[in-house]
């Protein structure tokens, strides 16, 4: 029993057992084995996703830096793109919607962009404090501007990634929980738009995964 409207976002309130976060890897079980064995048409439109993907990160970093970099936010986009889709499904605790899971994945992302950044391209780094063209008078503000912005930076990606998995569920929680007082005729129009509205989020979940990780490459294309 929900005690509030937010209750919908504990791990515990399910069952009352920590395991809702065992949502996260339930994505890797689901998939069977056979589907990395022989081919089928839904293993070669994920080759076809991931090549896509491949070819687009390649550009974003930079064609001398690619060393398997693209691995790693093709990998990326993966898991977000699961967790986002399997919290789509009821009684299923969406770990991305809590900033335990998104800043467990922005913020050693960017942590390790910055340490590599500033010991093996120091000048670099430097450079971009201060951007091309600005007046002497206000390079100072500039520094401190560009120094706050770069520190936000793993903050600003879990929290558009978490407050876009929750901002839908809420409405779609909202919506559901005005369905026993209804008529008839309102509540046909209430699953047309709650049906609307699960087309919507599943656009959101792929759009939130491939939006987190462009602009995790592209901050890693920065570095460089």
């Amino acid at each position: 029993m929900m005690a509030n409207l937010f209750s919908s976002f504990d791990p515990s309130t399910n069952f009352n057992l920590s395991l809702n976060w065992m949502s996260s890897l339930i994505g890797l079980f689901i998939i069977p084995p056979m589907f990395w064995l022989i081919p089928s048409r839904l293993s070669m439109i994920w080759n076809k996703i991931i090549m896509t993907l491949h070819k687009e990160f390649k550009i974003l970093i930079g064609f001398n830096n690619t060393q398997g970099s693209t691995l790693l936010f093709i990998s990326l986009f993966s898991i977000i793109l699961f967790n986002n889709f399997l919290g789509l499904f009821p009684y299923i605790f969406t770990s991305t919607s809590h900033m335990v899971m998104t800043l467990t994945l922005a913020l050693p992302l960017w942590l390790s962009f910055m340490i590599f950044g500033w010991i093996n391209n120091t000048i670099h780094m430097f450079a971009h404090l201060v951007p091309q063209g600005t007046p002497p008078i206000l390079m100072p503000f500039m520094v401190c501007i560009e120094t706050i912005s770069n520190i936000i930076r793993p903050g600003t990606l879990a929290i558009r990634l978490s407050a876009n998995m929750i901002a839908g569920h809420l409405l779609m929680t909202l919506l559901g929980s005005t369905g026993p007082s209804l008529t008839f005729i309102m509540i046909y129009l209430l699953l047309i738009t709650q049906i609307l509205l699960l087309i919507l989020e599943s656009a959101v979940a792929i759009i939130q995964s491939y939006v987190f990780t462009v602009l995790s490459t592209l901050y890693s294309s920065e570095v460089n």
